[in-house]
């Protein structure tokens, strides 16, 4: 696929396949690796639909991106999250990537091959506390929260170098000493299976210095937070839908409204009201991940300056917070409109709130409002990391 409108379609071609079984993904968890839902997405084409067009890529931009992913994580919001690393993982290749590495991932990423990541740990002071090394050509240490790479071609793992700096080793998820675990136990976001990976003595061919990437102006941190974003924005959206279905096909009138004059659920005026407002809200989470998507597209991959970079982490900012209390909202509000009946295990709809509570928390959502209040009343810039 080559434009925007072939990538959207692709997109809604793949939420449509993924539908239909988003609740029996959910409800297995890690108990059952969904291979076959992976396969749709690894042939779906959108892998590479950010590759750079000087890379052999279509060089599709954030906007494209944004939406794709809304419409996937609208059907199942997991599935979406794979490939989140895996974006982020293009764009750190495009922008420092060269040589072989460079040319070698990204035909991989062409034909289908998906990118993992192994970037977070446990038991340190902070985020970037590292205990993973790379020492002598070698690989070691332990990894949470391994999006993607449980199925995935290659795992980027970040580390710490001999020189003391932080590296970003590309290693097949296949090399020797390669172990990815399906220890993934958590209420939602249960299909993505991100459980803990171990890497011992695991030799790097490829690896590139991941503290430069961050040492000036940057729009990595924006990029990959759209892509959350989008998430967010595809669970509300996707509660949306089945609290309208539900109460048009399902629901009954309370009591209450009955009395009120009410033949349908769905002409009582306080679910009128309900959904109308969150309706409302939806739509309005929708235009402002548009609205930083397209703020990214005019600013690239690398940013012009510090202001320019500043303008892209606020605006997704202000989509990523909003957009996750809308989730968060979206699927508690959906029982208050649809009624007891709808809390019943077979209809899992429980599985929208879950998975925006679960998904919402990867990073603190009070911060992003801090820092625009800040640039709005202080003139303060956003600080320059991966998780803004």
């Amino acid at each position: 696929m080559k434009t925007h409108d072939e990538a959207v379609a692709a997109a809604a071609e793949l939420a449509a396949a993924l539908a239909p079984g988003a609740v029996e993904r959910d409800r297995n968890g890690a108990e059952a690796i969904p291979y076959e839902a992976l396969a749709l997405l690894d042939g779906s084409g959108l892998l590479a639909i950010t590759v750079p067009a000087e890379d052999g890529g279509p060089g599709l931009g954030p906007s494209t991106l944004a939406e794709a992913t809304r419409l996937i994580a609208a059907a199942d919001p997991a599935l979406a999250q794979v490939p989140q690393a895996h974006y982020l993982l293009i764009d750190v290749l495009a922008v420092h990537g060269g040589g072989e590495l460079r040319e070698r991932l990204f035909a991989d990423v062409r034909a289908g091959r998906r990118i993992g990541n192994a970037l977070a740990e446990r038991g340190g002071k902070h985020a970037q506390d590292l205990k993973t090394r790379v020492a002598g050509g070698r690989l070691n240490g332990v990894k949470y929260y391994t999006t993607g790479a449980l199925t995935s071609a290659w795992i980027a793992v970040s580390a710490v170098g001999e020189d003391g700096r932080l590296v970003l080793a590309f290693v097949p998820r296949d090399a020797p000493g390669v172990e990815v675990g399906t220890d993934w136990d958590v209420i939602g976001q249960r299909a993505t299976i991100s459980g803990t990976a171990t890497f011992t003595d695991v030799p790097v061919e490829f690896a590139l210095d991941y503290s430069r990437a961050y040492e000036g102006p940057q729009q990595l941190g924006a990029r990959a937070q759209l892509v959350h974003a989008a998430i967010e924005v595809g669970i509300a959206g996707g509660a949306l839908a089945d609290a309208r279905a539900y109460l048009r096909d399902k629901a009954r009138p309370s009591t209450e409204a009955v009395r009120a004059g009410a033949g349908r659920a769905v002409e009582d005026p306080h679910v009128m009201y309900r959904y109308g407002r969150l309706a409302t809200r939806v739509r309005a989470a929708e235009s402002l991940l548009a609205d930083a998507a397209r703020t990214l597209d005019g600013i690239g991959r690398v940013p012009a300056d510090a202001a320019a970079a500043a303008r892209g982490s606020l605006a997704v900012a202000a989509a990523k917070a909003f957009g996750s209390e809308v989730a968060v909202e979206a699927g508690s509000e959906l029982f208050a409109l649809c009624g007891t009946s709808s809390a019943a295990s077979k209809y899992d709809l429980d599985r929208h709130w879950r998975n925006a509570r679960t998904h919402s928390v990867h990073d603190p959502v009070d911060w992003k409002y801090h820092h625009l209040a800040a640039w709005e009343l202080a003139d303060i810039q956003p600080p320059n990391h991966g998780q803004l």
